[in-house]
């Protein structure tokens, strides 16, 4: 059983939009259509049997409709495991929570810099205190900007961690997509996950080592970011940058598996 916890899959009217968006900000050029099918296909030649699925709603009124294309997608493919969404601006937040958990939903995507606010606003606070171990958060850490300005950085992620202890985080992008030189610092080690998702095509050789040696191999998954990337070269630029043999390849792609429930 080999796990893809980072994957994005949009509904088919969409698809096209959302990609060219995806190419627009990071400048790396989708190798996927991000539909359903195409997804499915490279995880088959990737020999992956399941993968989270994450979308996350820029504005309030895209929650609902989001948590619903989640929802539909749980149902109709068993292999995909759909995270769902929230946003500080939608106000039923609680009982869409419920709703979510209800459905068995397992995890919350966040994207501060999609989203539109920084992951230390105080709106989050009482959604974070009422999540606690009840869903696993995946967060987009990093990207251009400098930390300060940064709506989601390591520094503020580990303010987050202490604040809220009992949050169950993976940290997207080996913790913080472009500040890797800060992970070691404020991250590596503690009670959190990192995923290698949009990391393995620019990550310099000495951050990724430190990264690697200094957290905790287990708490370590594979991620491919699809659209972005292809699955399979994914799984091969890990193996070949971090020298792993099959044995240690296999075990980082089945490390999320106690995460997610599956067996």
């Amino acid at each position: 059983m080999l796990i893809d916890i980072h994957t994005h899959v949009f509904h088919p009217k969409v698809a096209e939009k959302v990609v060219h968006q995806l190419e627009d900000h990071y400048r790396i050029a989708p190798i996927g259509s991000g539909l359903i099918h195409d997804l499915l296909n490279r995880l088959k030649r990737a020999a992956i049997t399941h993968a989270a699925v994450h979308t996350a709603a820029t504005k309030a009124d895209q929650v609902i409709p989001a948590n619903k294309w989640a929802l539909s997608i749980q149902s109709e493919y068993p292999g995909l495991i759909p995270f769902g969404t929230l946003h500080p601006d939608f106000k039923s937040w609680e009982n869409e929570l419920l709703t979510l958990e209800r459905a068995g939903i397992r995890g919350i995507k966040l994207h501060p810099d999609f989203q539109g606010f920084h992951l230390d606003d105080a709106r989050l606070e009482p959604i974070f205190e009422h999540i606690g171990e009840r869903f696993i958060l995946m967060i987009h850490i990093g990207d251009r900007l400098p930390p300060d300005k940064n709506p989601s950085s390591p520094q503020k992620l580990s303010t987050l961690l202490k604040k809220f202890p009992k949050l169950k985080v993976i940290a997207a992008h080996l913790g913080g997509y472009l500040h890797w030189q800060y992970v070691v610092e404020h991250l590596a080690g503690k009670d959190l996950y990192l995923d290698t998702s949009s990391s393995l095509w620019a990550i310099p050789d000495d951050l990724l080592f430190d990264i690697f040696q200094n957290h905790p191999r287990e708490k370590i998954l594979f991620g491919s970011d699809y659209p972005l990337f292809e699955p399979l070269e994914e799984i091969q630029l890990l193996q070949k940058r971090l020298q792993l043999s099959s044995r240690e390849r296999d075990a980082l792609l089945t490390n999320a598996g106690p995460l997610l429930g599956l067996s």
